[in-house]
Formats: C-alpha cells, structure tokens, sequence
C-alpha cells in the first residue's frame, strides 16, 4: 500500500519536478553550439553537391543573395548546390560566430574552397552571414548573403 501511495505521489509530482528542470532548448551555449554544427554540415553538404541538407534545413521561404549578387530562394539555391559543372575538392566554413538573439541566430563565417571548373581550379575565399530562427523543428535557415573576398573568382555560390 505504500508503495503505491508513494508510487502515486510520484506521478503526480512528475510535472512539477520537470517544470524545475533547466530549459535545455534554451540554453544559449548548447543554441550556440547546434548553430556552429550546421555551419559545418552546411560546408559539407556544398563540398558534397548534396542538396539533401537544404531541403531540410532551409525554410521554404528562404531568401538569398549568391557572391555575385544573385538572389535566390530556396530552389534555385539547391539548384546551384546540386550544379556538378563545379567539383569541389575541399571546402571549408571557419571563423564562425553566432549571436543568438531569443529564438533567433545571425551566424557569420569564412568560406575557403577550391573547386575545378571547365578543367581550371580555383581557390575562393567569401564571407557568409546566415540567419536562423528556432521554431518546433529545430533551427531553419530564412536568409544569406555571401560575399567573395578578392581576388574575386567565378564561384557559383
């Protein structure tokens, strides 16, 4: 019988033991730390022309601006990532910087790749901003600007 008066008194206080738990989603370091990861993965997935990690981590009403200027949404993004005309042999995000703001991420970093085009390689080096925002399916990309870094090159991104 006490047991399960004890067992009882658990369930009971179950919510309320939870309820003073930390917060993990809201911690700004681990936020922090899932942002960076994506910054990574998203590298990857360009050096890989795997638009499989867009689809999913991109909202679908993204809004972008390419190293040249071009805008694109989500599509025509995965569009150029998918391009197999550009074979990357390495492609880098350092330097990366996240300031989480509530629900919302500005994520900075340094793109290094190198890539073989028509036959030539080339070196490039940009500078990406991402936004992020944190909804129920965990952080989505609404909005990039890329920048190459001289000397300037053909890059597509």
């Amino acid at each position: 019988m006490k047991k399960l008066a004890a067992l009882t008194l658990a369930i009971l206080l179950s919510p309320i033991l939870r309820a003073q738990e930390p917060d993990q989603s809201a911690n700004p370091e681990m936020q922090r730390q899932e942002v960076v990861n994506l910054e990574h993965e998203t590298a990857r997935a360009i050096q890989q022309n795997n638009g499989t990690f867009f689809r999913r981590v991109y909202s679908d009403d993204f809004s972008g601006t390419l190293s040249h200027g071009q805008p694109v949404d989500k599509t025509a993004l995965i569009r150029v990532i998918e391009d197999r005309s550009f074979r990357y042999e390495f492609f880098n995000a350092s330097d990366i910087k996240v300031h989480i703001f509530q629900e919302t991420a500005v994520a900075t970093c340094l793109w290094t790749s190198q890539y073989i085009v028509k036959g030539q390689r080339i070196s490039a080096q940009m500078r990406t901003i991402h936004i992020y925002i944190n909804g129920t399916r965990g952080w989505k990309a609404v909005a990039s600007q890329t920048t190459n870094l001289p000397p300037d090159s053909l890059h597509p991104l």
